[in-house]
């Protein structure tokens, strides 16, 4: 059982640990759930969700809080944060063998250097192969005229007469009317016309979404539903 030094209460979308700060703070989920997730290429990649019970912060504090946090972990819905008392943690970590802890530390760095190689190189490898569309709709009906799927498995049409090729996979920033800033979603081109076709299909692509965060998907259903409510 953990020594709580102290508690805090998070919102939805509040920011528990920021990626790139400095602390060596750790944490148990006392109550709601979070989200961790790390930015590659601009994108950002949720790694895993939190729930009661489970700490996140150790790795900081393993390495002497000289290390950078490697992710973000956000409350998903209201969440309640236990900070492990420090003394506790210094008094447990201290207990173990000079040599040991040496091997701990070192796996550690070793991990956080492996995690920063691996988001390099994922970067890199979106950059090449996945492309970058962003559209944004400036009202209700024009998104709703544009909008040819469900919730759960939503899709749009884009009209263009440079749609890419069929199969294709790309990120698309997506804008809706009334959000602050775009959501991101990972598509898939299912058909695409370079000018309107006989069967009646105008110039341009449909899409599916393929991939968004546990956040986009929750501001973009929630959009939904308010626009469906109308």
């Amino acid at each position: 059982m953990f020594t709580i030094g102290s508690e805090e209460n998070f919102r939805d979308g509040d920011i528990v640990i920021k990626e790139g700060s400095v602390g060596d703070w750790v944490y148990v989920i006392l109550s709601g759930s979070v989200e961790v997730s790390k930015m590659i290429g601009g994108t950002k990649l949720v790694l895993d969700h939190l729930g009661k019970g489970e700490i996140f912060g150790e790795l900081s504090f393993i390495a002497g809080g000289k290390m950078k946090r490697s992710a973000t972990v956000m409350a998903a819905g209201p969440t309640i944060v236990g900070i492990i008392d420090r003394n506790f943690l210094d008094t447990e970590f201290n207990k173990l063998s000079s040599e040991f802890r040496s091997i701990l530390i070192s796996t550690i760095k070793r991990f956080i250097h492996m995690m920063e190689r691996t988001t390099e190189f994922s970067s890199t490898l979106e950059s090449t192969f996945f492309k970058t569309l962003s559209i944004s709709f400036k009202t209700q009906q024009s998104f709703l005229k544009a909008f040819t799927g469900t919730v759960q498995k939503g899709s749009l049409f884009v009209r263009t007469n440079n749609p890419l090729k069929a199969d294709e996979i790309f990120n698309l920033k997506l804008q809706l009317p009334g959000l602050p800033a775009p959501i991101s979603i990972k598509c898939q081109v299912e058909w695409a016309n370079i000018k309107e076709g006989t069967d009646g299909r105008p110039a341009g692509m449909k899409i599916n979404f393929k991939e968004i965060s546990g956040q986009d998907n929750r501001l973009f259903t929630q959009y939904m539903q308010s626009i469906t409510r109308i």
